[in-house]
């Protein structure tokens, strides 16, 4: 059931008791999910800033930001306020319209795939029948805009980080969505909501990363990949190419491709979370504690307090796998060029496929197991 609209009809009835029209009511509606889907996932860019710092600040065994806030915790706020007054430079040789339109085209498909994400069993803005194929599909708009940024820039620096960065999406694109694929396959759906059903009812053991341990470590570091994290940071290779892309961006522009970093990888942590962690599932199974203390599954406490532990588990989890990007940047040296492209095309190509065609034999070999 989709959840979504559940919500949208309960608001718009509310509004027409009140005496509104229909369609004045629906016009109400319509900015409430972009509100709350701009303002959850800036809440979560500012999180994620600041848990960085903090976690590589302890891995060198510093203190990180600590002055702006509490622990340090408006720092990101502050970083965000400078960006927004510095002054907007255009380089003279620049292509004006395709310098304005990558750090765009970089950022508006981030923050649409978050209309897909369920933070919650009845928290999805919507729930698409193809909810995945357009998570898939508007990730693979990202590198036009970075090829663009670096192309108008006028600057040789840029155009290589450019080069670099639709290079590297197209080579951990493909891997990805093999590894997708084997947990739409064993869900027979592409909604994210119908994707953490099929994990619950038995707690962490229903989980797909039992089932898919060679696809969740492809998943991951294909993300890695998409979101130019460590070791995987080629484009913005500070040592070769000065900041790779951003080089010749200031101001707000900057601060778009800062932003849009940090939410592609939270969301392509909330999207591990959902594919392979059991989304909002807790690791004990409520529905069975609730019976073992023979409590009303229907009770409007228990669903209350199911909601809020589902929102909980999410972000935990969420939140959990950007602290270990964090520590994958402090661990592990960056390759080079010739060795990411490598284990994109010759290595994790291969076994993604091979990973695809085992799960689909094992499911018509084993249906009851693997979702047939």
């Amino acid at each position: 059931m989709d959840s979504g609209i559940d919500l949208q009809g309960t608001f718009i009835e509310s509004l027409k008791d009140l005496g509104f029209s229909q369609g004045v009511a629906k016009l109400f509606w319509m900015p409430l999910p972009m509100l709350l889907m701009i303002l959850g996932a800036t809440v979560g860019v500012l999180v994620c800033v600041w848990l960085e710092r903090k976690v590589s600040a302890a891995v060198q065994q510093r203190i990180g930001p600590e002055y702006a806030g509490p622990l340090g915790f408006l720092q990101p706020v502050a970083d965000g306020m400078k960006l927004v007054f510095k002054e907007d430079i255009i380089p003279a040789k620049a292509d004006s319209i395709l310098f304005t339109l990558g750090p765009v085209l970089v950022v508006l498909p981030v923050f649409l795939s978050y209309l897909v994400v369920p933070f919650g069993e009845h928290l999805v803005i919507t729930d698409l029948n193809i909810g995945i194929f357009l998570w898939i599909s508007l990730s693979s708009i990202a590198p036009i805009g970075l090829l663009m940024s670096g192309y108008s820039s006028n600057n040789k620096y840029s155009l290589l980080g450019g080069l670099r960065a639709a290079a590297q999406s197209i080579s951990y694109e493909l891997p990805l969505a093999f590894a997708v694929l084997a947990i739409v396959m064993m869900s027979n759906s592409l909604s994210t909501i119908d994707i953490v059903d099929k994990q619950s009812g038995y707690g962490i053991l229903g989980w797909n990363i039992w089932r898919q341990p060679i696809g969740f470590l492809i998943f991951w570091i294909a993300a890695l990949a998409e979101c130019e994290r460590l070791p995987f940071d080629l484009p913005e290779a500070e040592e070769e190419l000065v900041a790779g892309y951003q080089t010749e961006y200031s101001g707000m522009k900057f601060g778009l491709f800062y932003v849009g970093s940090y939410v592609n990888l939270v969301l392509s942590s909330l999207v591990f979370a959902i594919l392979y962690l059991g989304g909002w599932e807790s690791p004990l199974p409520l529905e069975n504690l609730a019976s073992w203390f023979n409590i009303n599954p229907n009770n409007d406490v228990l669903e209350i307090v199911d909601a809020a532990v589902g929102i909980v588990m999410t972000i935990l989890k969420t939140y959990l796998l950007v602290f270990l990007a964090v520590l994958v940047r402090w661990t592990v040296p960056r390759v080079r060029i010739d060795q990411l492209l490598n284990l994109g095309w010759k290595f994790l190509l291969p076994v993604s496929l091979v990973n695809l065609l085992l799960t689909a034999a094992l499911k018509l070999t084993f249906p009851f197991a693997f979702g047939g």
